[in-house]
């Protein structure tokens, strides 16, 4: 049974805290940002990526945010720089926001001093893992990763914790596809530790009171929309 209990009537007038779940912009590396040899945890936002960053944090500088938590990774940090520069707020890191763990070695595609080449075999290595949890829903689809339950059970802890330090308020949340997947399918009690085709820089708000949740909105992408920036990742 989930951990958390659905409330359609969650309000910040009543206490409950509004949470803006943002998946990082794209940073699949492509010739003009891959730092050869540098893990792939460390590399930067894509020049795509950057432009969807930068269209998120001219969307939402007119909603007042009371804090701004980030993944400790490259991406979602750069990804939440621009709002939190709009909003002039300081990003606070939570590890707890990271990534679903993969025992997969990403970082020895990254060794290559051939742009062009690391780009395109770590493009294609990303897509066979997502090929194969999305087929079957579960990360333990691949063997020795973090599993889907321990994966749900951090997520949801930390924005059960992040929503307690600010009652009535409204805060936003970098974080990553999985992870995002991972809360939601557990707030809407879905088997699939992955379900919907998470986009980066999209948003989607929860409301969160104590144990209880309310699903505001899911994966908008309304700012890339008209800023014409690309939507698919």
């Amino acid at each position: 049974m989930s951990s958390l209990q659905l409330n359609p009537f969650l309000s910040r007038k009543t206490g409950a805290t509004e949470v803006y779940l943002i998946r990082h912009a794209n940073a699949l590396p492509g010739v003009e940002t891959v730092i050869p040899g540098g893990g792939y945890d460390v590399q930067p936002l894509s020049l795509l990526g950057q432009q969807q960053a930068q269209a998120l944090g001219n969307w939402l500088a007119s909603v007042h945010f009371d804090a701004i938590y980030s993944s400790p990774l490259r991406r979602t940090q750069e990804t939440a720089a621009p709002l939190a520069q709009a909003q002039n707020l300081i990003v606070q890191l939570e590890p707890d926001l990271r990534e679903v763990r993969l025992n997969i070695d990403l970082d020895s595609f990254l060794e290559s001093d051939d742009p062009a080449s690391t780009a395109k075999a770590l493009r294609e290595r990303l897509n066979e893992i997502l090929m194969r949890v999305g087929k079957s829903g579960k990360w333990s689809s691949i063997e020795g990763s973090e599993s889907g339950e321990s994966l749900r059970a951090r997520t949801v802890a930390l924005i059960t914790q992040l929503a307690a330090r600010h009652p009535g308020q409204r805060i936003a949340a970098f974080s990553h596809g999985g992870s995002i997947n991972a809360y939601l399918a557990e707030l809407l009690g879905m088997e699939q530790d992955l379900f919907f085709p998470i986009h980066n820089t999209s948003v989607s708000i929860v409301r969160c009171q104590g144990d209880q949740a309310s699903l505001i909105t899911l994966n908008e992408l309304s700012h890339l929309r008209a800023a014409l920036i690309e939507t698919e990742d």
